[in-house]
């Protein structure tokens, strides 16, 4: 390892964690996976030592029974590997706008991070390292902590924007070749692709897109191919965007901030999707603190944020964080990007969900959210609501329009009950 960089096994840079210390780990496909390994063996040698983290791409060894009372992840958002461990009570989920967890790590805030355990690109001729596909918060926790301590992958792409990261600043390297971990998309139905042409309609000529992951999001891409001169100013970059950026209709061109680039805090998807970014000038990766930020994304002109709901009451309460009182993933950056989107000029906010859960045998319009739901998007911050069946704007009107408009694209087999609850409620005829 060069730059003067002394190689630590992963043994011997875990053990720089101390007892009731605070780690972050690098979130999404880079999750340093060796360090957690290490860590989480040497358990019973620490007290109270909390994991912070997004959704990693990793096992989470450390939400083990076995570990409790030694390790405790604390959740900024939930994922798959950790969902049990937060539902069980082993694990913790602080409830956080992405653009705001900035604010917890630097001086003063009321989260300071101990450790980052981050992975990284080798170092250039000029000693920077880059941190790959994913800058979120590990840029913040890269800048803020007290030791950093990385994994040096030569397999990690060297991207471009706000991800460099000095060797002077790395208090312990550990040599790893791993590739990253692969999302491949999964296919999306009749209702997916439903549901991308009535959210594709909404998006205008020279619009910047922000878009998360999944099914919808992916019916959305394709069902864009027809667009011209759109830009993309998103958290998650996703290989559904690779067609559109080769085709032309992504170029980035219309955008009036970070003009020719598209901007994205992470990326998660296949190789192909990470072979493109490495060393790719048109794509930039930025941390949570500046894509988030609701006065940066509202400079946009037009911009169209474009996310998804569990469930969504009659008067525009949306619901994307919890399963009634069952935590599933996270406040996230929705809220940053309604926001932001609905400040911009000719800007639109859109979310999109099937009409229905559980194969069809519940409706995802409801009159009141399930006991213990969480409300992520209040009613007075929605706007575009979408399903297969059609697109509504909540935007401005009464509780009555509200319930009458929802009503209209909810499920038929639903719509009997809701006009009921919405008679009862609202006095709607």
């Amino acid at each position: 390892m060069n730059h003067g960089m002394h190689s630590f096994d992963p043994a011997e840079a875990a053990a720089l964690v101390p007892s009731r210390g605070r780690v972050y780990v690098h979130e999404a496909a880079m999750a340093p996976v060796s360090l957690l390994e290490a860590l989480a063996a040497r358990a019973h040698d620490l007290e109270d030592v909390e994991i912070v983290h997004l959704h990693t791409n990793a096992p989470a060894p450390y939400t083990d029974e076995a570990c409790a009372g030694h390790l405790r992840h604390n959740a900024l958002f939930v994922g798959p590997n950790t969902r049990e461990a937060v539902a069980a009570g082993r694990a913790d989920f602080t409830p956080v706008f992405l653009s705001e967890v900035e604010s917890l790590f630097r001086d003063g805030g009321s989260m300071p991070i101990d450790v980052a355990f981050l992975q990284l690109s080798p170092p250039d001729r000029h000693g920077f390292c880059r941190l790959g596909t994913s800058v979120s918060c590990a840029r913040a926790a890269a800048d803020h902590a007290r030791l950093v301590v990385a994994e040096i992958n030569p397999r990690v792409p060297r991207t471009s924007g706000n991800t460099a990261v000095h060797v002077s600043r790395i208090t312990a390297a550990v040599e790893v070749d791993r590739p990253l971990p692969e999302h491949h998309q999964a296919p999306f139905g009749e209702v997916e692709r439903a549901i991308g042409r009535n959210v594709a309609e909404l998006v205008p000529e020279g619009a910047t897109l922000q878009m998360g992951i999944g099914r919808i999001p992916d019916a959305v891409l394709a069902a864009l191919s027809d667009h011209r001169d759109l830009g993309v100013h998103t958290e998650m970059f996703s290989d559904g965007l690779l067609a559109l950026i080769e085709s032309g209709v992504v170029n980035n061109r219309k955008k009036s901030r970070f003009e020719n680039r598209a901007v994205a805090s992470f990326a998660m998807g296949t190789k192909a999707l990470y072979d493109f970014v490495h060393d790719n000038p048109i794509v930039e990766f930025h941390a949570s603190h500046m894509v988030n930020d609701p006065n940066e994304i509202g400079k946009q002109y037009r911009m169209v944020a474009i996310n998804s709901a569990i469930e969504i009451d009659l008067t525009g309460q949306v619901c994307a964080d919890s399963i009634g009182e069952r935590i599933h993933s996270g406040i996230g950056g929705q809220m940053d990007f309604v926001q932001g989107a609905v400040r911009s000029r000719d800007g639109k906010a859109i979310l999109a969900l099937p009409s229905t859960a559980l194969g069809g045998k519940a409706s995802r319009i409801v009159p009141r959210l399930a006991p213990g739901a969480g409300v992520v998007t209040t009613r007075g911050h929605v706007q575009w609501v979408v399903t297969e069946i059609g697109a509504v704007n909540l935007h401005g009107r009464t509780l009555r329009d509200r319930a009458r408009l929802l009503i209209s694209i909810a499920h038929p087999d639903f719509r009997e009950g809701l006009e009921r609850e919405a008679y009862e409620r609202f006095h709607c005829r």
